[in-house]
């Protein structure tokens, strides 16, 4: 499946977070492929989103959120586990989208072995997790995601918007309660329950988020 174009992430984040519901992220790594559906995202936005990381402007760590588009923006939090974004929005506008599960579709022994357990709904229901599973590290920070090897490849069915369901975002201290974390109804392959965290009343559909610590 050929990887999406540039002109897809040169959009609105919220736009992109939830069409990006569906579509698959695919590494290839010198031990092999991995791959998974998109099934839990987040949107973090600019200035006007004080979780994000762009939230004070372009420093050198959150530049790479202001453009261009198409990129991987991957972190390491708290020393421990990489975090994989799309980098969204026109080039000079801020806006990211946090890949928080996937499920899994190629190279589940691979991803097996990396994770250390055998149940493929634990290979990627969590953001930590799922850089794990697919290999990526912060080799991978900037990478093109409209080329391998790492790259968001359009491998869906189309969701249709009922099932796509709303909730506020996970962990964090401020700005929980928007409504900016996106998941594929009915999946088992999620890191939290489609309602989890401190939002408000949980939407299905398209619903209107209001725009705005993670990417």
């Amino acid at each position: 499946m050929p990887p999406l174009p540039r002109s897809f992430f040169a959009r609105p984040t919220i736009e992109v977070a939830r069409d990006l519901l569906g579509l698959v992220l695919r590494h290839e790594s010198p031990e092999g492929p991995a791959a998974g559906r998109i099934v839990e995202v987040e949107a973090y936005l600019g200035r006007d989103d004080p979780a994000s990381h762009a939230y004070r402007g372009p420093t050198p760590r959150a530049r790479i959120m202001y453009g261009p588009p198409g990129h991987a923006y991957v972190y390491l939090s708290y020393g421990v586990n990489h975090c994989v974004n799309v980098v969204c929005e026109p080039d000079g506008t801020a806006g990211a989208v946090l890949l928080r599960a996937l499920e899994p579709v190629l190279g589940l022994d691979l991803m097996a072995r990396r994770r250390g357990c055998t149940d493929p709904r634990g290979f990627c229901s969590g953001p930590g997790k799922l850089a794990r599973a697919l290999g990526i590290d912060l080799a991978r920070n900037g990478a093109d995601l409209t080329r391998p090897p790492l790259s968001v490849e359009d491998g869906r069915l189309a969701l249709a918007p009922a099932r796509i369901e709303t909730s506020g975002r996970v962990g964090l201290r401020v700005a929980a309660d928007r409504p900016l974390r996106f998941v594929e109804a009915g999946s088992r392959f999620l890191s939290r329950g489609p309602g989890f965290g401190r939002a408000g009343p949980k939407t299905s559909g398209r619903g209107s988020p209001s725009p705005g610590p993670r990417a």
